[in-house]
């Protein structure tokens, strides 16, 4: 029998990481199987459980690919805004779920909806103790360092107030945006321009330009 090519081997981990995602999509984590992630690839079993042998390395590995969109969008907005406040990192993440399709690190396209439903399924899972609990706890402890860093050129601009904790505000950026996922994911919720220019008035910096409301009154 021939070996099976390296180039092969990508391609059938791709066609069952594909066929998990739309199955937890449609069905859960817990209600689908490893036969049907097999099916729904074109696949047989067997096949399945040379590339992966237990459908929790699947679970990880979707639930990794959901969090690299988020984890990666953040880092890329830390990293290309030289003095970005709250209401620009959370816009910058949030502005990306316009589009119907996105694109992993491995050049993937795929299904922006499936990928959030299944991000919001392993943000459950990440809360017992496990393998995956350990992965995201530390790639968000290492995301929320890059964040205050940000924030911290944010207030050297005068951007952000120097009252806040640059820590603080990183926990609320890391609070917002998976807030936005989950609203798109449970109410179908999908105004993205109306959020991002909401987040920008609730959470941007301050209007220098205004003046205080006592000096808007005449005195008596």
């Amino acid at each position: 029998m021939p070996r099976i090519t390296e180039e092969r081997r990508e391609e059938n981990r791709r066609r069952i990481l594909g066929a998990a995602r739309r199955c937890f999509a449609r069905d859960g984590f817990h209600q689908t199987s490893m036969p049907d992630i097999a099916r729904e690839a074109g696949l047989s079993t067997g096949a399945f459980y040379r590339y992966y042998p237990s459908k929790d390395d699947v679970v990880l590995e979707v639930a990794g690919q959901a969090f690299s969109i988020l984890t990666g969008r953040l880092d890329e907005a830390v990293d290309r805004t030289a003095a970005p406040t709250v209401a620009d990192l959370v816009a910058a993440v949030v502005g990306t779920f316009g589009a119907q399709t996105t694109r992993l690190p491995d050049g993937s396209e795929i299904d922006l909806d499936e990928l959030v439903l299944c991000g919001v399924q392993a943000w459950g899972e990440a809360t017992r103790p496990g393998v995956l609990q350990d992965r995201v706890r530390g790639g968000f402890q290492a995301l929320r360092e890059r964040i205050a860093t940000g924030l911290r050129r944010g207030q050297d601009a005068g951007l952000i107030p120097s009252a806040l904790p640059p820590e603080t505000g990183a926990h609320v950026v890391m609070a917002v945006v998976p807030g936005f996922v989950m609203q798109r994911a449970v109410f179908g919720y999908r105004d993205v321009d109306g959020f991002v220019a909401a987040v920008h008035t609730l959470l941007g910096a301050p209007d220098t330009t205004a003046r205080p409301a006592s000096s808007m009154h005449s005195q008596d």
